[in-house]
């Protein structure tokens, strides 16, 4: 029997505001009959923890729930191993399908109501349907992590395909599987003859052009995640030169290996370099990961006929509408979509894409810390001084917190053994 402490470190947000965030001891978590517990053995700091921590009870996912009586463990990004199963899941596992030290990644956004504390909710919870771990429910930033009843009702602990995975890449699975759930919010219709029916084809278009706007952190996951998917063309813009010099230092090899033409532009030479591409036909998918309503606009028009835009990059309160040729989309049978967060699939399909070599997570790692360090990673991301993922590893003890280019399986493990 594995030896559990009777306490946990976690960051807590007991209200509003970065005053009300600590790094806290708190008791350790006991599963009820149908729930268990989880070692959180690494975890990712997400821009979202910013905006939590901004509004806190107004946030969106609270549904009421006061920070100030019940606290939250922040945190939706990370990757666990099972520790404890309460006395029913004991009960129900006969066919072994949960085993202790199994290693799991948690969809956060879990698709179904409340179960617990449904008193703690505005209206007890009725018509809420969709809770989220790091809000309502327990989240990563801590030491151990509950698993409720929702996540198992909502199937959101997905296994890990490749339990050898390292455990900072499984880490940030659910980042890069918002950008899997991006792209496959684009339908093409498609027709092997005109006399016979359209069929929608979800994904980026298979031998077409897809045009990435923004090469942030989310940005190159997409050009990650896109050259997965067989483009024959991708053109990717950034307006600084690091950040265009970096995409094709990272992607450049994967882009030839599948043969794609990768082509990184300054935005002022992007509409020349999607006709020169395209032979003149336009775009057949673009992904907006830029919140500016310009270049929204300036953007749309480099789909052709029957292309795909999504608008990825959210814009703030105040800005959120734009101008659009509208005859354009009319004549020309575009698309518009969005998207937001994602779905269990998509992380299954994201760790099986890690595990088979088609998305590289080390590229995507710019700094490594301990729990200790949470906080600083969050000032890090609301200041906006990293060009990458920050991950923690919640039960390794590191004095300082650094900046990596990249992190490697080979990093890793010459951390936790100590050679490093």
């Amino acid at each position: 029997m594995v030896h559990l402490p009777q306490t946990m470190r976690a960051v807590v947000l007991r209200g509003q505001g970065f005053d009300n965030l600590a790094l806290e001891d708190v008791p350790l978590p006991r599963p009820g009959p149908n729930q268990a517990l989880v070692r959180v053995d690494a975890a990712g700091i997400c821009a979202s923890l910013v905006k939590m921590i901004a509004q806190g009870n107004d946030h969106t996912f609270l549904y009421g729930w006061d920070l100030s009586q019940f606290p939250s463990i922040l945190g939706d990004e990370g990757s666990v191993t099972l520790m404890e199963l309460g006395q029913n899941l004991q009960a129900q596992n006969r066919q072994g399908k949960y085993s202790l030290g199994t290693r799991y990644v948690v969809q956060p956004a879990v698709d179904a109501a409340p179960v617990n504390h449904l008193e703690r909710y505005r209206n007890n919870g009725a018509g809420v349907s969709k809770i989220a771990c790091g809000y309502t429910l327990p989240g990563h930033l801590a030491e151990y992590m509950l698993i409720p009843e929702e996540v198992f009702a909502a199937k959101c602990l997905i296994e890990i395909p490749d339990q050898t995975m390292p455990l900072a890449h499984a880490a940030i699975a659910e980042p890069i599987s918002c950008c899997v759930s991006g792209q496959f919010h684009h339908m093409h219709l498609q027709q092997q003859a005109l006399t016979e029916p359209r069929k929608a084809v979800a994904g980026l278009k298979r031998g077409g052009t897809t045009v990435v706007i923004g090469l942030g952190a989310m940005g190159r996951m997409h050009v990650d995640v896109a050259l997965a998917q067989g483009p024959a063309n991708l053109v990717a813009s950034d307006p600084m030169p690091s950040r265009r010099d970096r995409a094709l230092s990272d992607f450049a090899a994967k882009a030839k290996a599948n043969k794609c033409q990768l082509k990184v532009v300054h935005p002022d030479d992007l509409a020349a370099e999607v006709q020169t591409s395209t032979g003149g036909r336009g775009a057949d998918d673009l992904i907006i990961a830029v919140g500016h309503p310009k270049v929204v606009e300036a953007s749309v028009p480099l789909l052709g006929k029957g292309g795909v835009a999504n608008f990825f990059g959210g814009l703030k309160h105040g800005q959120e509408f734009v101008s659009l040729n509208a005859n354009r989309i009319h004549y020309d049978e575009t698309v518009i979509t969005g998207s937001s967060g994602g779905t269990a699939w998509d992380i299954a399909q994201t760790l099986s894409w890690i595990s088979e070599g088609q998305i590289d997570p080390s590229r995507h790692i710019a700094k490594i810390g301990g729990l200790q360090h949470a906080i600083e990673m969050i000032n890090d991301v609301k200041d906006q001084h990293l060009d990458g993922k920050a991950v923690l590893y919640p039960h390794y003890p590191l004095t300082d917190a650094f900046e990596v280019p990249e992190w490697t399986a080979l990093d890793e493990t010459s951390l936790l053994t100590g050679a490093r």
